[in-house]
């Protein structure tokens, strides 16, 4: 299982790579594994501020429902919509083309909170 080294992580298994001040986030190949074949992608919040580990949306598989954690606070700028026609690139790309949310990150320090690819990699295994 793939686990890029220059990502943070979640104990809830969303991922973030930094790009200047935003965050793109996306779910990790574990957890796509584990839900299975991905049917829907639901983001509401695009213009919202949220807290960290706040919940921003939701992701459908075939056989449940999960909810998607803010990896960090800050406002939700754009969500992926090609997802919304393709839901399953989560399944076949989850850290490229299957990323969910861009966030404009409003507390930096938070992202030593995070957990490096090493110790997301022993959480999983």
């Amino acid at each position: 299982m793939s686990v890029p080294a220059e990502l943070k992580y979640t104990k809830d298994h969303e991922w973030v790579r930094m790009d200047g001040e935003i965050a793109i986030v996306g779910i990790t190949a574990f957890a796509q594994g584990e839900l299975g074949d991905i049917v829907y992608v639901e983001i509401e919040t695009v213009g919202e501020s949220l807290d960290r580990e706040e919940v921003f949306g939701s992701i459908e598989a075939v056989k449940t429902v999960s909810d998607l954690f803010m990896p960090l606070s800050g406002e939700i700028l754009e969500l992926n919509e090609a997802l919304e026609g393709n839901p399953a690139l989560v399944n076949s790309d989850p850290y490229g083309e299957g990323w969910m949310v861009k966030i404009k990150v409003s507390n930096p320090s938070e992202l030593d909170q995070l957990l490096k690819a090493e110790e997301y990699n022993g959480l999983v295994h």
